[in-house]
């Protein structure tokens, strides 16, 4: 069960809030979600089609900061920050993974984008799923970076719900940062490791159990029904990924594993990743 907790992912890394300053000083735009909340983000580069980054539980678009100016290149680059993260609107109720889907379906309609292809790490691999049925006439492919290992492993019992989520409501701070640690392969830099632990905490405490709670009441195989684009998995070593299961659910699917990183291995290993990313939108597009 600790794999679902890290699939919520902490987006943040030690040079992604320079390039989040950058953003939102000279390429910050907004638009409202469906229930009125404002979603920031913003836009890089020319090309279809649109590569749509999604950042992950407690995390910001800042996360991206190796792939944005990597792709921006021969794409048009979309990224943005979730309700309740980054420099989005915070007063949504119910942060649940829809009502997420419908702020990546804002944009997504707000740049114009004809083809778009939904890139989404942790958290995120279900969130693009959510904005897939509400723009998949626009959708070329899915791309799932280290998430969705195992189709089956969502909605969680009402076990492992208690257990992961009563500590981090009796101090959020304390007993989240183990879990973080966990994340990361063991030759990790240990300054990127306190450094997600650090920004951690200084979220948004409510914010981020409302939205742990309702990540782990959604199922992902009914949302696979409006899946028929390709759907990649770019995920780490770390932690297991079962082919063979998710295969059963989905014809469309794909799974890629880089070796030696953690959960954060667009960070970890951003030359890399971004060739194996690369070469998966070229599967796609081709």
């Amino acid at each position: 069960m600790k794999k679902i907790f890290r699939n919520l992912g902490i987006l943040v890394v030690l040079a992604g809030l320079a390039f989040l300053i950058y953003a939102l000083a000279l390429n910050n735009k907004t638009v409202l979600s469906k229930d009125g909340v404002r979603i920031a983000y913003s836009v890089y580069g020319k090309g279809e089609p649109a590569l749509v980054f999604v950042h992950g539980w407690c995390g910001s678009r800042a996360v991206w900061y190796r792939q944005i100016p990597y792709f921006a290149k021969k794409y048009k680059v979309v990224a943005l920050d979730l309700a309740g993260h980054g420099v989005s609107g915070r007063q949504r109720k119910a942060y649940t993974q829809e009502a997420f889907g419908e702020d990546v379906a804002a944009v997504v309609n707000a740049v114009g984008a004809d083809k778009v292809i939904l890139i989404g790490h942790s958290m995120s691999g279900t969130i693009i799923l959510e904005a897939n049925r509400l723009i998949k006439d626009k959708v070329s492919g899915l791309i799932a970076i280290d998430t969705l290992e195992n189709f089956e492993r969502l909605p969680a019992t009402p076990e492992d719900k208690i257990k992961y989520i009563e500590p981090l409501k009796k101090d959020f701070v304390k007993n989240s940062a183990p879990f973080m640690r966990e994340m990361f392969h063991k030759n990790a830099d240990p300054r990127l490791i306190e450094q997600v632990v650090r920004n951690v905490s200084r979220s948004n405490p409510e914010i981020a159990i409302n939205t742990m709670e309702y990540y782990f009441d959604t199922p992902i195989i009914p949302l696979l029904a409006d899946v028929d684009v390709p759907l990649w998995c770019l995920n780490a070593d770390l932690w297991q990924s079962y082919p063979e299961i998710n295969s059963k659910y989905l014809k469309s699917y794909h799974l890629r594993t880089m070796r030696g990183v953690g959960h954060f291995l667009m960070v970890e290993k951003p030359d890399e990743f971004n060739r194996q990313l690369e070469d998966i939108i070229s599967q796609i597009t081709k």
